[in-house]
């Protein structure tokens, strides 16, 4: 394997690929299967051709080799490998859009379905970035491309050594850390999410580490009215970010979404 074949990765699907294509991520080529309709892909094509991005049209089976246990839809982009991003990006972001910091820490996401659908909802809630420890984390691959729908190529991720020091950096500079805990005494619904703030959402199984939730300036639950006590680690996230835009927009406050509610039933 040469250098360049290192440096490079495979994504797969309509989506991701697209995205890639718009997020200005630097991509070698684009296999197209012989079989594909040429509707579904002819936005690929045309960006593609636009950008000067080479396509080649193969058998499917090439496809299904490259991309091994993806749903791939008939296309396939070999790209540069994912940059990873610095926290203090995340900040600067934030401070670009005159907003206030929504950060989330994925304390050990081992699954990358659960990765990538996360990311997907990151990127809709307009979070400023992703955390990811380097240890026992799922990484930015194929399928977490594929599950976010291409989300990941427009969300900033870092991978981060010690989530832990993160933590402690992120709390200097006035950022508050808040983690997802079933055994949590404060409800989501009653917390104050409108602040500088770093969400933490644990492991699938176990939840967020000792060393981790103690580092927390807070922890909060989401009320739990069924017969199971905890929900899939993607959609607690989802939960909770949502909340916080929620409380960002105003609704159900004093705010100018709850005004304009009011104004319409005036």
């Amino acid at each position: 394997m040469t250098d360049q074949e290192r440096q490079e990765e495979w994504i797969a699907g309509k989506h991701p690929v697209l995205e890639a294509l718009r997020s200005g991520r630097e991509i070698n080529k684009i296999l197209v299967a012989e079989q594909a309709q040429k509707l579904a892909v002819l936005p690929i094509v045309t960006e593609a051709k636009k950008l000067g991005v080479v396509i080649q049209h193969v058998d499917k089976r090439k496809l299904d080799q490259l991309a091994a246990g993806v749903q791939h839809q008939g296309v396939v982009a070999q790209v540069a490998a994912y940059r990873y991003a610095e926290v203090e990006e995340m900040l600067e972001l934030a401070a670009s859009r005159g907003e206030q910091p929504l950060l989330l820490l994925l304390d050990e996401i081992e699954d990358p379905h659960n990765l990538g659908s996360i990311l997907r909802t990151a990127e809709c809630t307009g979070v400023h970035g992703v955390i990811i420890p380097k240890r026992r984390s799922a990484s930015l691959t194929a399928t977490v491309s594929k599950t976010s729908a291409g989300a990941a190529e427009h969300m900033l991720v870092a991978r981060v050594t010690n989530l832990g020091q993160t933590i402690d950096k992120l709390k200097d500079g006035g950022v508050w850390i808040a983690g997802a805990d079933v055994a949590a005494q404060g409800d989501v619904y009653q917390s104050d999410f409108n602040m500088p703030l770093a969400i933490v959402i644990g492991n699938e199984s176990k939840g967020i580490g000792r060393l981790i939730r103690e580092k927390c300036d807070f922890l909060v639950k989401l009320p739990m009215l069924g017969k199971l006590n905890s929900l899939n680690a993607s959609v607690a996230a989802g939960v909770l970010m949502y909340e916080a835009v929620r409380q960002r927009l105003g609704y159900g406050s004093k705010g100018k979404a709850a005004t304009g509610a009011a104004a319409q039933e005036t």
